[in-house]
């Protein structure tokens, strides 16, 4: 008996009218049929409705939440009905491309079983991923410089240079921490701990979602502190 690999889907409709006709279930069944073919089993379904193919992945709430998911355990497939379906433009696709390749995560298009992380031939999309990891090299570059800039004019002046302060500094973070030690308490896991928080509404420090790493970090680095 062979071992289904389990997978995600992802879905998106371009506009309203779709939502309700043939948008998703079409999808749906072409991934149903990709992946009985090929023995993959779909474990959670994340889609974005009326969400236009130019849209940054980053603005999608069904994308972001499809990110969180993939870093919080060991799916590493994600099957969509088609290319377009992560994106229409080229650019806005190869920086979605680029994320999964950065989590180690395969996209298949089910419509042609192409894994789309492995990018093609095609010269445009060879620049465009050229260009961005050039960006990338010089954006890391600039920082280093920029930091090493910092620490240099802070000694100088005859100061002390301190990396990011703790997680708990202001009384909000103060109440987040208690719900995250009081949660680990109550036998969560990091990542359940992570999810309750997204699901409550509760930003991590950055405005952003909260990963189980976040809660990782957050909870060895007080542990022997005491607790307020």
């Amino acid at each position: 008996m062979f071992v289904k690999t389990k997978a995600f889907s992802y879905l998106r409709t371009s506009g309203k009218g779709q939502v309700g006709n043939d948008g998703f279930p079409r999808q749906r069944e072409t991934i149903r049929r990709y992946c009985k073919a090929n023995r993959l089993e779909i474990v959670e379904e994340f889609s974005d409705e009326a969400v236009s193919g130019t849209t940054d992945g980053l603005d999608r709430a069904g994308l972001t939440d499809l990110f969180v998911a993939l870093r919080a355990n060991g799916v590493r497939t994600v099957v969509v009905e088609n290319a377009t379906r992560l994106a229409r433009d080229l650019m806005v696709s190869e920086i979605i491309l680029a994320e999964f390749r950065k989590e180690g995560v395969k996209v298949f298009s089910a419509d042609g079983g192409i894994d789309l992380t492995l990018g093609n031939d095609d010269p445009t999309g060879k620049l465009i991923r050229q260009i961005l990891g050039a960006v990338a090299e010089w954006e890391k570059c600039a920082l280093v410089q920029k930091l090493r800039a910092s620490r240099v004019r802070i000694r100088r002046a005859g100061g002390r240079c301190e990396g990011r302060k703790p997680y708990g500094q202001t009384e909000a973070e103060q109440q987040t921490l208690g719900t995250i030690r009081s949660l680990r308490r109550e036998g969560k896991s990091y990542a359940k701990i992570a999810a309750q928080l997204n699901h409550a509404g509760i930003p991590a420090r950055d405005g952003g979602k909260w990963h189980p790493t976040q809660i990782t970090r957050i909870l060895s680095r007080t542990a022997a502190k005491p607790q307020t």
